[in-house]
């Protein structure tokens, strides 16, 4: 059982994306954009290779240049294949010979250039060594929005995969709980986003009783109870974009106390989702969700930033955070998730995408549609 899927990207929509790579890098005051494999090239050519190969693989931008792949000449059939191949030139270089000869040429040698954040170091220094009076600066520093602003084929994908999360919750919900290993039911969720379409589970989080008083818990043996609060956190990728949700459900009746807490972070989750809007600031988001805890007495207790950006990865710029100026704008996509964790105790998150959008009075009252639409109560489970 899938969410249906969407139509693939087209050569035109990744010409579009590198031109406005190269656009950005230059009014950056850039020479130029250097694109090693993982997320970025994805994102900007289609082309999916590991991000591990040792081997000089790398995408040169230039604004009034021809955007250029160079690859190992035994990779190159695959990189002709790529969705955007035809919207660049392919350079290939065979191994005994020298990449960084073959890529210089490209490059303006005495440039600055936004290099991905994935980079190997030693393909950067060797770049470096064949053009000494060249300079470097990551992407996330130099072009902190290159990736931010989803357009509407994008915004569709971001919504499917919410919704594919949303049923994978709904399901899980139906299992028995108690009894079992956190693993066990870590497994199942995988399990599930695989049956609602995702083609990559990037974490299945069960977090347990005291477990749940750490964020990033590993789902392991102990074995769930009746009484314990419990944090699933999941997400994955579908068709090429992110799911990200969080649920606190809880093992038969609550404890008036853990109502409480659960109210508090739902509280602030919704407060924290009604203000997003445009033209506000990053940082104006995590203080929302952040006032009204701490306001309840748990600000000591909520130890994470309230949100971060999602897209081709499930974790990428911009981040809800205190000094994070970046003004939100239509387009930007990101997590809410607030929460409380109280150690050797239990733990509350409530988290949902929310997408901005070019209103000024939306969902709440903001300017911000969220991507999930399963309840934030307090679920009992058995």
């Amino acid at each position: 059982m899938t969410t249906g899927t969407t139509a693939p990207f087209t050569a035109a929509d990744y010409q579009a994306r590198m031109d406005r790579a190269a656009r950005s890098a230059a009014d950056a005051g850039l020479a130029g954009v250097l694109v090693a494999p993982g997320p970025d090239m994805v994102w900007l050519t289609g082309y999916h290779v590991p991000a591990d190969t040792e081997r000089l693989t790398l995408l040169v931008l230039a604004a009034g240049q021809r955007p250029t792949l160079v690859v190992p000449t035994l990779e190159a059939p695959d990189a002709a294949k790529a969705a955007g191949a035809d919207a660049m030139t392919l350079r290939d270089w065979t191994d005994g010979k020298d990449p960084y000869d073959v890529t210089a040429p490209l490059m303006d040698g005495s440039g600055r250039f936004g290099v991905s954040d994935n980079a190997w170091a030693m393909h950067l220094l060797g770049l470096q060594k064949t053009l000494p009076d060249t300079s470097y600066v990551s992407l996330t520093e130099a072009l902190p929005m290159l990736r931010a602003v989803k357009d509407a084929a994008e915004l569709e994908r971001l919504a499917a995969a919410g919704a594919a999360a949303d049923a994978t919750y709904e399901e899980i919900k139906k299992v028995a709980f108690a009894g079992r290993k956190e693993i066990d039911l870590s497994r199942e969720l995988a399990d599930l986003l695989g049956r609602f379409g995702h083609e990559q589970v990037d974490f299945t989080l069960v977090c347990s009783g005291p477990n749940g008083a750490n964020p990033h818990h590993a789902p392991g043996d102990r074995v769930i109870q009746d009484g314990d609060m419990i944090v699933l956190d999941f997400g994955g990728l579908k068709d090429g974009y992110g799911s990200d949700t969080s649920r606190t459900v809880h093992v038969g009746e609550p404890t008036a106390e853990e109502r409480e807490v659960h109210d508090i972070v739902r509280a602030a989750q919704t407060a924290a989702c009604d203000a997003v809007r445009p033209g506000i600031a990053c940082q104006d988001v995590d203080r929302v969700a952040r006032g009204i805890i701490t306001d309840a007495g748990y600000g000591e207790y909520f130890i994470h930033r309230t949100g971060h950006g999602i897209g081709v990865t499930t974790h990428e710029p911009p981040y809800m955070i205190e000094g994070e100026e970046q003004e939100l704008v239509p387009g930007m996509c990101f997590s809410v998730e607030p929460g409380i964790y109280l150690p050797g105790r239990f733990g509350v998150r409530i988290e949902d995408i929310v997408t901005v959008t070019g209103t000024t009075a939306g969902e709440g009252g903001g300017g911000g549609k969220r991507l999930n639409a399963t309840s934030r109560d307090l679920a009992i489970v058995g």
